[in-house]
């Protein structure tokens, strides 16, 4: 299967290219602002003719000749209230509205990207090291199998053999399914036939670890500066006052302005006149969509209250999720270096030479699998929590 090496940067610059979500959710924009296009125009003005069909003077037929009859009108509907000022302003605040959904969407997408991204890196990391123990495994059950055939090694021996290779397989086969989704994560976020293979510098990991203050209000200024979503509950607001504006606007009766032209039929020939209509708002003033346009916009500034005091919560759980992540992690760092790997080709070595019983190794390969796995859930966890911030600010704090 084809494989890509890629840096977060790469997929970064794929995602924004290639990504289907971000293609199709750019035509609600396009939509949009196709709209605004729209509430801009007047209705045309409407052209009315009148023929002569027959005449029974002249036993004629479409006699609308000179002496004939023929009569011709235009109408225009004329605003009032501000009722296209006012509908122009709605289609604009629906157009900004819509591009805040989108940026809302791309910092949703950006931060399973990332998670997909480095999920599937330290997974990748605790693969290596369970196969790598696999293979040494394998290749000593097959020496102690024959070693047991021939009576020089306990059945027993190779038996426990064959369990640590199974506990270690099953252990592989967790992370292989989760790295499958989180691949097929990528794939369909990139747009890719290839498998994505990621790469993490240490620089990019210890980012992450930098001392980061608890700065409630700094990160609220931030959040609601810099979050779509909460930007996009104020463009409700607007739009939804704008909404009121327009609904009262929309009770204003309009105007109709005409003039027509009638060769025969009026009071003198060659008639032209002046016209003018206009409703009478005696039943219909618009109060039902009026009333219904005000309760939206009160409901609209109750939503904005409570994503606020979301939003508070969120940040709070993202930064501890995070700053707990690094204290773990920084607790058993100093442990995690060159010399744990030392350790493990040195037990093998010592294991080989049958300085350290069976039972001794086993147990050690077992604890060395955990703790090499544990390692990389760690690292995982402090980046997975680091972007989990990031996303809930929007901002890269790291």
């Amino acid at each position: 299967m084809a494989q890509k090496t890629v840096t977060l940067q790469d997929c970064e610059s794929q995602f924004l290219k290639k990504n289907l979500f971000l293609l199709a959710s750019q035509y609600n924009i396009d939509a949009s602002k196709a709209l605004t296009i729209q509430a801009r125009i007047w209705d045309n003005p409407t052209l009315s003719a009148e023929l002569n069909a027959y005449n029974p003077e002249r036993n004629q037929y479409f006699d609308i000749g000179k002496d004939g009859q023929k009569a011709f009108g235009i109408e225009q509907l004329i605003y009032l209230g501000g009722k296209k000022r006012n509908e122009v302003k709605l289609a604009q605040t629906n157009e900004q509205l819509a591009e805040l959904q989108f940026n809302d969407l791309l910092r949703t997408l950006k931060l399973q990207l990332r998670k997909s991204f480095y999920t599937v890196y330290y997974n990748t990391k605790s693969l290596e090291t369970t196969d790598k123990q696999l293979v040494h495994i394998e290749d000593l059950i097959n020496s102690y199998s024959i070693q047991a055939q021939k009576g020089n090694v306990p059945l027993k021996d190779v038996v426990r053999l064959q369990s640590l290779y199974l506990n270690f397989k099953n252990e592989r086969m967790e992370v292989v399914n989760d790295n499958i989704e989180e691949q097929a994560n990528l794939k369909l976020l990139l747009n890719e036939t290839e498998t994505v293979v990621p790469n993490v510098s240490d620089s990019e990991f210890n980012k992450y670890l930098k001392t980061l203050a608890f700065d409630i209000k700094s990160f609220e200024n931030d959040a609601i500066t810099n979050r779509p979503d909460y930007l996009a509950k104020q463009k409700e607001i607007d739009a939804n006052e704008i909404n009121v504006k327009w609904q009262k606007s929309l009770s204003v009766p309009d105007v109709t302005l005409g003039a027509n032209y009638d060769q025969r039929s009026g009071a003198f020939n060659k008639e032209a006149n002046l016209t003018l209509g206009i409703p009478l708002p005696l039943w219909n003033k618009n109060k039902g969509n009026i009333k219904y346009a005000q309760t939206i916009l009160e409901q609209s500034k109750v939503d904005k209250q409570s994503f606020y005091l979301q939003l508070q919560t969120e940040i709070t759980s993202a930064w501890n999720k995070w700053d707990e992540s690094r204290k773990n992690y920084t607790v058993i760092n100093p442990t995690v270096n060159a010399d744990f790997e030392a350790v493990y080709n040195g037990m093998l070595t010592n294991f080989q030479k049958r300085n350290v019983s069976l039972l001794e190794f086993t147990d050690f390969m077992e604890s060395y699998n955990q703790a090499s796995i544990q390692v990389n859930e760690l690292k995982k966890k402090v980046v997975l929590s680091g972007e989990e911030l990031n996303s809930t600010i929007n901002k890269d704090l790291f």
